[in-house]
């Protein structure tokens, strides 16, 4: 689950990593007193002005402005609050900002250069550990950092039964060419960011840029954080940082019915058991000349009422012109998957869009017989290659 930047710095602050002091602001007139309490609390004299959206890039899209006067708070604030910001992740149609966060200034002059540098905490599959990725050229996509200067990243992989040890913050550190206090900082802002990561059960955390201020502290600038949703049974704080104004309506209506459910831009829908088979049969609609309209696996367990609600989910993309079930019957049951189907598209009442079945495995003649006397729109497959092969003619 993605959180937004001033949820992620709390949770980074609750565990000792330091983070500017912030407000959050849903009306522009509310951003002067917002920076009034900034100034009284750190006697900064500049402010950012933050658009707060899950997506990056925002301040290239003019999400991001740094104000040098109350006025100018002010100004920003209601230049940015409303606005449809639109960045490389937001795609073209963009997403609306509909709060703010009013920050101190970190970029303040001093007897050192500010610093920015990059880095994250992700698990590493191949070793089965977490890693810390980190790189000197903070500020930047560090996906280009990657592909332009790929000797400017740095990994270090930590035991996750050992948990971060001394040498290897001090390494970070030494490898970020710091010395002195900010050295100290460093390893200090390493292992409290570690240990936040493990604590909250997040799948990311992605702080770019971190910033060496000119006093040399070490700050959290920004702050990508995605908490694992599986383990909200020990974090049941963490679910009420959901914000439903940011994700898609179909994937918070699948969630409630426990559908793993993602919507892409195809025009093929399908319904599967199962993640390897679904991304099987993505690639099946893929080689046949059409695209995925989305990912759905209605799980082991799917009940008819399930998959009634996933066909529902399917049916309201007006950009699907077929859809393709294709069903296992290990443990769920394909005349179950049948009635739900056929229960889903009497209820909806749409026979336009042709449906491909493919039913293999527990009482898969059972639910072709509920599909054949359901005098519905239905084209019967036996192999992945008739299935595909049905795809390619129906959608032309």
């Amino acid at each position: 689950m993605n959180i937004h930047e001033y949820q992620g710095k709390q949770i980074l602050k609750d565990h000792g990593v330091q983070v500017p002091e912030g407000v959050v602001v849903f009306d522009p007139k509310e951003s002067r007193k917002a920076a009034e309490q900034i100034q009284t609390i750190t006697n900064s004299d500049t402010w950012a002005v933050k658009a707060q959206i899950h997506a990056g890039g925002r301040g290239k899209g003019g999400g991001v402005k740094i104000a040098k006067s109350f006025d100018e708070v002010e100004k920003y604030s209601e230049q940015i609050l409303g606005m449809t910001l639109i960045t490389p992740q937001t795609g073209s149609q963009g997403k609306k900002v509909q709060k703010i966060l009013i920050e101190q200034g970190i970029y303040y002059p001093g007897d050192h250069p500010v610093e920015e540098y990059y880095m994250s905490i992700v698990l590493d599959r191949s070793s089965e550990k977490n890693m810390i990725m980190y790189s000197p050229e903070g500020g930047m996509d560090i996906e280009t950092v990657a592909k332009t200067t790929p000797d400017l990243i740095f990994k270090e992989v930590i035991d996750p039964l050992l948990g971060i040890q001394d040498f290897q913050a001090r390494k970070i550190a030494f490898n970020l060419k710091l010395s002195g206090k900010a050295f100290k900082e460093m390893t200090k802002f390493v292992k409290a960011l570690y240990k936040a990561y493990v604590h909250c059960n997040a799948s990311l955390f992605e702080i770019n840029p971190v910033i060496k201020t000119s006093d040399d502290l070490i700050i959290a600038a920004d702050s990508k954080v995605n908490l694992d949703d599986n383990a909200f049974i020990r974090h049941p704080e963490y679910e009420k940082l959901r914000d439903h104004n940011e994700e898609d309506q179909a994937e918070i209506e699948a969630s409630v019915h426990n559908l793993n459910f993602i919507k892409l831009d195809g025009n093929v829908g399908c319904m599967v058991n199962g993640a390897g088979l679904a991304m099987a049969t993505m690639d099946i609609i893929k080689l046949s000349g059409g695209e995925p309209a989305n990912f759905l696996d209605v799980g082991g367990n799917a009940s008819a009422h399930t998959v009634e609600a996933g066909f529902r989910l399917i049916l309201k993309d007006q950009r699907v012109k077929s859809i393709l079930i294709n069903i296992f019957g290990g443990i769920v049951r394909c005349d179950r998957v049948a009635q739900g189907v056929v229960d889903a598209y009497h209820s909806i009442g749409n026979s336009k869009i042709p449906v491909i079945v493919r039913l293999q495995g527990t009482n898969a003649e059972g639910g072709k017989k509920i599909i054949d006397d359901s005098g519905l729109k239905v084209f019967s497959a036996i192999t992945l290659q008739e299935a595909a092969d049905l795809i390619k003619k129906l959608i032309g």
